[in-house]
């Protein structure tokens, strides 16, 4: 085997920070995850740069803020996205094997560098996906069932995909498809493949593992639900019986952004918030599904994880854990991302972050403030990568100092933005913008005016500080480091 460093980044879709064993969560059991953060160092204060798939994962991947890149929502496109080298693509011409399997959400030449790649998805993957693969085991009718669960049809590439088909309320229900099916199974059995294969041939491997879940369709399989309604709570038989439910599960919906009170007055018939607010059982099946899903992830990155290990791999090999933005999972009364609505709380822009390996101190909870995009420059340092004159530099800072000599890393203020919301980030404080919101109208975001959060004395976020005469010399601050931000860092 090569003497180079390996490189294994498991990921997840949609993973809220606080979920997970070593955030001490009183529900959620991730035992492979904790392991793993033991084994190395874990970011308490890792942030997305963008709280939506396509703009947090193509930050991720290029090392560029998503304005420099151009892609602020999931269908930008620009030309800064036809000119980047993706961390992949640096890999790969520094001579290493690289595969992605599971979903990518990558487009233009964000998605390059790959030797080989499988994903979830008929349009990312058309001769090798999930769709195809779960249909030839004929269990195509209870894949297209979990996908109508929020999007009414079948999958793209489906018999089903143009016919109308039940959804579920809050998109969520018990899967029909047998263990070891599951899109997450599959992900994990495909990394597995190839672990082994590069075992064989010797060469130095960047390998992308990327979990749907725990994204909605809120669909877990029998093994995992029945954790949250019978196993785990005794005699209970409705899910979630016993869950702790958020503490803002019931915040005034009025204190909330204009497009959160509009989903809670049913604008999305999926999501039913209305409904769910009389009939808080339907909260219940939602978490206790999310809940679900994130232990079926686990179980399947303690096989990877037992993979590598079995392989002999873990002395050389570099293992990271990411998700590309969280979920709000009751939080605020709130479901999924919303991300036409703000990018503001942390439920969906704190991350989950581990990295472990060889040269990487163990047992480190690091309290500094992360970003994601830091990742390309971090690998770089870490695998000694040569990486030619960058048509555009990367924005994000290494680091590999902290990691393998425990170097003080001292980043002042995190910034996250999408269209609708900049979001600047202190170690105390947070200060939300409002843009350009497409839905409801601009007007209403700015009559409601911009949000600002003490996360030490608020860690829920309940008590918005923006325009009060005891936030004001905090709030000016902030706007200054955000606006300093903005006019240094280019857009597309």
């Amino acid at each position: 085997m090569s003497d180079r460093l390996n490189v294994l980044l498991l990921f997840s879709d949609q993973h809220n920070a606080r979920f997970a064993g070593f955030e001490n969560h009183p529900d959620v059991l991730t035992p492979h995850l904790d392991r793993l953060a033991s084994q190395g160092t874990r970011f308490s204060r890792a942030y997305c740069q963008n709280g939506i798939c396509v703009a947090s994962r193509c930050s991720l991947f290029s090392g560029l803020y998503p304005r420099t890149l151009g892609c602020m929502r999931n269908d930008d496109q620009s030309g800064v996205m036809r000119e980047v080298f993706p961390v992949a693509a640096a890999f790969k011409a520094n001579g290493y094997a690289t595969a992605a399997f599971g979903k990518r959400h990558l487009p233009l030449a964000c998605d390059d560098g790959w030797d080989v790649k499988a994903s979830h998805f008929v349009h990312e993957s058309p001769d090798d996906n999930y769709v195809r693969w779960i249909h030839e085991q004929g269990l195509g009718d209870a894949f297209d069932r979990d996908w109508a669960a929020e999007f009414c049809h079948g999958a793209e590439g489906t018999p089903s995909e143009h016919r109308e088909m039940p959804f579920s309320p809050m998109a969520t229900h018990e899967s029909d498809l047998p263990e070891g099916t599951t899109m997450e199974a599959w992900t994990k059995c495909r990394t597995v493949e190839f672990l082994k294969r590069q075992k064989e041939n010797g060469e130095p491997f960047f390998c992308f593992s990327s979990f749907y879940r725990p994204h909605q369709p809120y669909t877990p399989i029998s093994k995992y639900y029945s954790r949250y309604n019978r196993a785990r709570w005794g005699d209970g038989r409705r899910a979630g019986d016993g869950l702790s439910m958020p503490a803002s599960l019931r915040q005034k919906i009025s204190e909330l952004p204009p497009r959160f009170q509009a989903v809670f007055a049913n604008v999305n018939r999926v999501f039913c918030l209305d409904r769910a607010r009389e009939d808080e059982q339907l909260y219940r099946n939602y978490i206790a599904a999310y809940c679900a899903l994130v232990e079926e992830i686990d179980d399947h990155i303690g096989d990877v994880l037992e993979t590598i290990d079995t392989l002999g791999l873990r002395d050389n090999t570099i293992v990271l854990y990411a998700s590309d933005h969280g979920d709000f999972v009751g939080a605020h009364g709130m479901i999924e991302k919303c991300a036409a609505g703000h990018n503001l709380y942390e439920d969906t822009l704190r991350v989950p972050l581990i990295i472990s390996g060889p040269p990487i101190r163990s047992g480190v909870v690091c309290d500094g403030l992360a970003e994601l995009l830091d990742l390309y420059p971090t690998l770089i340092d870490l695998c000694g990568l040569k990486v030619p004159a960058l048509r555009h530099p990367l924005q994000g800072r290494s680091l590999a100092a902290l990691l393998r000599d425990g170097a003080s890393f001292d980043r002042s203020f995190a910034v996250s933005e999408n269209w609708t919301q900049s979001t600047v980030i202190t170690d105390r404080y947070k200060l939300g913008v409002w843009q350009n919101p497409l839905n409801p109208k601009a007007s209403d975001y700015r009559s409601f005016g911009d949000m600002m959060f003490d996360l030490k004395s608020d860690p829920f976020e309940l008590t918005n500080l923006a325009g009060t005469a005891g936030g004001a010399t905090i709030e000016a601050s902030l706007r200054e480091t955000l606006h300093q931000w903005e006019q240094a860092i280019p857009r597309a």
